[in-house]
């Protein structure tokens, strides 16, 4: 029996249990052999390529004699002949599930670092900075002090949220300045 070819969205264990998703199957340019590229679904979610003919090679038994599975990779909940199917993770054809897990990992931005980073001017900058009063947190102080490329010591939040508010008046001074002459 030939397995079918994997397609996006659809989910893969290796032999050691590791999930992975497929991306795509693609053409390498020059010899047109297929290829599958596929992103793990743990960790850093590294992105990998490899020869379709690989992916879908049984498992050397002399080489992983305890191998849980007949292939090196396993479509996750794939039908088995002969048994009944137990669905272990949801069959979804989304080519990112990984954004639930992204999420925990990764938190969405605060709303005012993200206004401070499209703001066009040290002006408005301030103003941002200037607008959050008493709701700032020492993270955010470290946000737009990176972002400014300042260095604002630790210490107690309202001195550091005048050091940075110091920091972007004298910018803004020199920086009006620096093209006068």
């Amino acid at each position: 029996m030939e397995r079918p070819i994997p397609k996006p969205g659809e989910r893969y264990t290796d032999i050691k249990g590791k999930p992975y998703q497929i991306l795509c199957v693609a053409n390498y340019v020059r010899t047109k052999e297929k290829m599958v590229v596929y992103q793990g679904l743990y960790g850093d979610f590294e992105c990998f390529v490899r020869p379709l003919g690989m992916f879908m090679e049984e498992v050397d038994t002399i080489k992983y004699p305890n191998a849980a599975q007949t292939y090196y990779f396993e479509r996750i909940g794939a039908k088995k002949a002969g048994t009944i199917r137990r669905q272990t993770e949801p069959e979804v054809n989304d080519v990112q599930p990984h954004k639930e897990a992204l999420a925990k990992e990764y938190p969405q931005a605060d709303p005012a670092l993200l206004q401070f980073l499209d703001a066009d001017t040290l002006e408005q900058k301030y103003q941002i900075i200037k607008n959050l009063g008493a709701s700032i947190t020492d993270r955010l102080i470290d946000d737009f002090a990176v972002t400014l490329d300042l260095v604002i010591p630790d210490g107690n939040v309202d001195i550091r949220y005048q050091q940075l508010l110091s920091s972007i008046r004298t910018m803004q001074k020199f920086e009006t300045n620096r093209f006068r002459r």
